[in-house]
């Protein structure tokens, strides 16, 4: 009942703001502030479309394979530093200066060193990896004492204690990690294609913006949003699932997914 009324809620939302929206764009009547119902007209237009699978396809596929690896290295390194002191404590400040650099400003350097038509899956790594890596890495310096006594009375194995404790130990931290990653694996999917890029989003908004079709600008730009809530959806849905044994952490996230 509490789910149906949540998303019955969020929709009442949803709808009087697009309303509001559609009034206010008329009003206005300013070319560069279509109505929502032009939009749709547009987006329809594209979303259903050839340009999908020619753009939206690629990009969103470099977009989840780059989160992807930016994920599993992460992961990897975050819980081989986060058990050692002595590793953090040489490599935390070259982590923390790299990570201070905006992925953005290190276009131009992948399109200069790997290629304007191929530095688009570098860019979304370098960027999404930080997130990730520093929360495992916090996450893996938190195992409870009384965990760490249990496993070395059991003698357990390297792998064991890693894959059987640590692991989910660090779970909750990994994926607020993931949430940031995969917001700024979709940033990045937009600005590596507006630079030389033969297909994506990030190209077809900046063919958009220069034959000054509006309409079908911010149709592009709607399907970020869109793309942006599904994906977003779908992880909180897989930290429910991976997380259920935690009680605590279980109701915080169906609390986030439902907007309770």
């Amino acid at each position: 009942m509490n789910l149906l009324k949540g998303a019955a809620q969020r929709w009442v939302v949803f709808v009087v703001a697009v309303l509001l929206w559609e009034l206010a764009t008329r009003a206005a009547d300013d070319v560069f502030f279509p109505p929502p119902s032009t939009i749709a007209e547009a987006a329809g237009g594209l979303w259903f479309s050839p340009l999908f699978g020619e753009h939206v396809v690629p990009g969103v596929g470099r977009m989840l394979l780059g989160f992807l690896l930016s994920g599993v290295l992460g992961v990897a390194l975050g819980i081989a530093l986060g058990r050692s002191p002595l590793a953090m404590a040489l490599l935390g400040p070259v982590f923390t200066f790299m990570r201070s650099i905006p992925p953005p400003l290190l276009v131009p350097f992948f399109a200069a060193t790997i290629g304007v038509t191929s530095m688009q899956l570098p860019t979304i790594v370098f960027g999404a990896v930080w997130p990730v890596l520093l929360n495992t890495v916090d996450g893996a310096r938190s195992v409870d004492a009384t965990k760490v006594d249990t496993a070395r009375a059991f003698r357990l194995s390297r792998a064991q204690w890693l894959l059987g404790v640590v692991l989910p130990a660090a779970l909750p931290k990994v994926f607020a990690g993931l949430r940031l990653s995969l917001s700024i694996a979709l940033i990045l999917m937009v600005v590596s294609e507006l630079v030389g890029s033969e297909d994506g989003i990030g190209n077809q908004l900046l063919t958009a913006q220069r034959d000054y079709d509006l309409p079908t600008m911010w149709a592009w730009i709607v399907l970020l949003g869109v793309l942006g809530y599904l994906f977003n959806t779908l992880l909180l849905l897989a930290e429910r699932r991976a997380l259920a044994w935690q009680p605590r952490h279980s109701l915080e996230a169906q609390t986030l997914a439902t907007g309770g």
